[in-house]
């Protein structure tokens, strides 16, 4: 669905337009990622194998401590970060390794997002007007 908003809590970041990765179990940067590369490596989750570079991601909660919040900045080093980032539930460590790494960061959204939105849709992540929006179709996976 092209245009539907949901309201978030809080954020923090600019304003960022990429496409989604959208799972509903929670995320940890240190067991669900492979940092060097940028994709999603345990085998167990749902987005196994997608390529965060450049992704919004949405799920409903995290996982993790320090060496989460420092994975962020090291993806982004490395050029194979998240362009953002979108949660229900969020800890401080995430918070904080989102603003070092400058990666936009909402918390609270509305938890019909996870009803409506698909992976590879297009969305628009407003921290600062604590708003995601949805603004295109999904496109076909490269």
């Amino acid at each position: 669905m092209k245009g539907q908003l949901f309201e978030c809590r809080h954020g923090l970041g600019e304003i960022v337009e990429a496409p989604a990765l959208v799972s509903m179990q929670p995320f940890s940067p240190r067991y669900d990622l492979d940092r060097a590369n940028g994709t999603i490596s345990r085998r167990a989750h749902p987005l196994f194998g997608e390529s965060i570079a450049g992704k919004i991601l949405v799920c409903p909660g995290v996982q993790g401590g320090i060496a989460g919040g420092w994975a962020f900045l090291m993806m982004r080093g490395r050029g194979v970060g998240f362009a953002g980032l979108v949660f229900g539930k969020v800890n401080p460590v995430m918070v904080q390794g989102a603003a070092a790494a400058e990666i936009p960061i909402v918390a609270g959204v509305d938890e019909t997002i996870f009803t409506v939105l698909q992976n590879h849709q297009w969305i628009r992540l407003d921290p600062k007007a604590r708003q995601v929006t949805i603004i295109a179709p999904a496109l076909a996976r490269r």
